[in-house]
C-alpha cells in the first residue's frame, strides 16, 4: 500500500510505530495530487511548500506534544476560514481573499495535530447553483456531487484521507454516495459553524468525508461528540432491528437506488437483523416544501451584504433569495420554522425504536456532466429535522457508478449511529457489489 492510500487511522499507526515520518507521508499525498489533479480538479487552493513546512514542524514535535490527529492530512471545504490560505467561496467577490483566522473546525483539527492540506472546491457559496470544475474520480464525465464537491472527490481519489464539508440540503451525503465513500452529517449544531460561511442558519451542518467509519469515529472524538448512553463499538447486526423508509419522495428514485435499497435490506436480514418497512405520518410529507421555505428565507438575510456589494457577481439563485423572488411571506416562513420544529421530537421517537433507519442517499448514481451536482431530494428531510446521517457505500448503479444508502438516528445519537454504521458498512462493502478501487 502506498502512503497516500492510508486511512487516517492507518496513518496514525504508522506515525506512532515510527517507520513513517509525516513529511514522507505528505510528499506521497502531494505526488498523488500532482498526478491526478488534471483529471479530478478537487482543489481550489493548495501550496505544496506550505504543506511540507507543516509536515516538518509536526515531525519535530516530541511525543508528549503530538495530538490525536498527529500528521493526518485534512482537506478543507473552501467556505471555511483557514489561516495562511485564501477562503474564496468559489465567488469572484472573494477571489484571493484570505482572513488570517481559522474556522472553529479548522482550529480544532489544527490543535489536534492535523496536517491542513488545502482548500477544496465548492459550488458558489455552497449553493445549489452550477457545479465547480471538479469531476467524479470514477468517471470524469460525471459530477462528484455538491456542494462539497472537491472534499468528496479528494477523499475518494486518495488525495486526502479525510475532508471537511457541509450540508444545507444534501451537500455531504449526496457526494459521499456519488463518490463511493463514507459521509457523516452529525446532529445539527453538534459541531461549531463559527468561521464557516452561512447559507441557512437553521439548516447548515458541518460534515465529514472518510474512507472508513473508524476515521469518522476518530473525528467524533476530536470534536467531542458524545451520546447520553454510550453504544458499544462492537455493535452486532444479528438480533437488531432496522426500519426501512422510502419517504414521500420515493417516486423520484431511479433503478439504481431501488435495487440498492432492496439489496441493503436483504443483506441486513441475511445477517440476522429484523427489517421493518415503515411510513412516516402524513405531516412529514411537507418537509421538503418547508425546507425550501427555510432555506430561501434564511438566505435572504445571509447574502444581503454580497448583494449590496456586488449584485452583478452573484449567481441568479442567490439574487433571487435576496429579492424574495418566490414571494414567501413571513407567515409562511414562521409556519415552516414551527412545523418542522414540532416534527423533530417526533422523528426522534420514531427512529429511537430501531438501531437506525435505512433510507436512500440519492436519486440514483451520479448524473452525466458537471453542470449540475445532482438532486438532494432524499437528503432535505433529514437536514431539516437536524438528525445525524451516515452514507454507507457498497452498491452500484446501471453504469457501474457507486450508490450508497443512508442510516439515520435520533438527534444527539451520533456515536450510536457511527457504531451501527461500522457494522453495516462492513457488510455492505463486502457484499453490496461496490468496492473502493485504486484510481488513475
Amino acid at each position: 500500500m502506498e502512503l497516500y492510500q492510508l486511512t487516517a487511522t492507518q496513518a496514525l499507526a504508522k506515525f506512532k510505530d515510527g517507520p513513517v515520518k509525516v513529511e514522507e507521508y505528505a510528499r506521497s499525498l502531494l505526488a498523488r495530487i500532482e498526478k491526478r489533479d488534471d483529471a479530478v480538479k478537487a482543489w481550489a487552493y493548495i501550496n505544496p511548500e506550505h504543506v511540507i513546512q507543516q509536515a516538518k514542524w509536526l515531525d519535530a514535535l516530541p511525543p508528549e506534544r503530538q495530538g490525536p490527529l498527529h500528521g493526518v492530512a485534512v482537506a478543507v471545504k473552501d467556505i471555511m476560514y483557514t489561516r495562511h490560505m485564501p477562503t474564496q467561496h468559489n465567488s469572484s467577490i472573494y477571489e484571493g481573499d484570505g482572513p488570517n483566522v481559522d474556522a472553529a473546525t479548522v482550529a480544532t483539527l489544527r490543535q489536534a495535530g492535523a496536517l491542513i492540506l488545502g482548500k477544496t472546491t465548492t459550488t458558489e457559496f455552497a449553493s445549489t447553483a452550477v457545479g465547480p470544475k471538479t469531476r467524479n474520480p470514477h468517471d470524469a464525465t460525471r459530477t462528484p456531487g455538491g456542494s462539497s464537491s472537491g472534499s468528496a472527490a479528494a477523499v475518494a481519489d486518495f488525495q486526502a484521507p479525510i475532508a471537511l464539508g457541509s450540508q444545507t440540503g444534501g451537500s455531504t451525503i449526496r457526494p459521499g454516495s456519488f463518490n463511493g465513500i463514507f459521509a457523516f452529517k452529525p446532529t445539527w449544531n453538534a459541531v461549531s459553524r463559527e468561521g464557516v460561511k452561512i447559507y441557512s442558519l437553521n439548516l447548515d451542518t458541518v460534515g465529514f468525508f472518510a474512507r472508513s467509519v473508524e476515521d469518522l469515529q476518530l473525528l467524533a472524538d476530536v470534536f467531542a461528540l458524545e451520546d447520553d448512553t454510550p453504544t458499544p463499538d462492537d455493535f452486532s447486526i444479528e438480533g437488531s432491528k432496522f426500519a426501512l423508509l422510502k419517504t414521500a419522495v420515493w417516486p423520484q428514485a431511479g433503478p439504481g437506488t431501488v435495487t440498492a435499497l432492496e439489496a441493503g435490506a436483504k443483506l441486513l436480514r441475511d445477517h440476522g437483523a429484523e427489517v421493518e418497512e415503515i411510513e412516516l405520518p402524513p405531516e412529514f410529507d411537507k418537509i421538503p416544501e418547508w425546507h425550501g421555505v427555510i432555506l430561501d428565507t434564511d438566505a435572504r438575510a445571509t447574502f444581503l451584504p454580497e448583494y449590496r456589494l456586488a449584485k452583478e457577481k452573484l449567481a441568479s439563485l442567490l439574487v433571487d433569495h435576496v429579492e424574495n423572488s418566490s414571494k414567501i411571506s413571513r407567515t409562511a416562513q414562521l409556519e415552516a420554522f414551527d412545523e418542522v420544529a414540532a416534527l423533530r421530537p417526533r422523528i426522534d421517537a420514531i427512529t429511537g425504536k430501531y438501531a437506525a433507519i435505512l433510507t436512500p442517499s440519492v436519486v440514483d448514481e451520479a448524473p452525466m456532466g458537471i453542470e449540475s451536482t445532482g438532486s438532494p431530494a432524499f437528503n432535505k428531510i433529514w437536514t431539516a429535522l437536524h438528525v445525524p446521517v451516515v452514507n454507507i457505500p457498497g452498491f452500484k448503479g446501471g453504469n457501474g457508478m457507486p450508490i450508497g444508502l443512508s442510516l439515520v438516528a435520533p438527534r444527539y445519537h451520533d456515536r450510536h449511529l457511527l457504531a451501527v454504521s461500522k457494522a453495516v458498512g462492513e457488510i455492505f462493502q463486502v457484499k453490496g457489489g461496490w468496492q473502493t478501487q485504486s484510481l488513475g
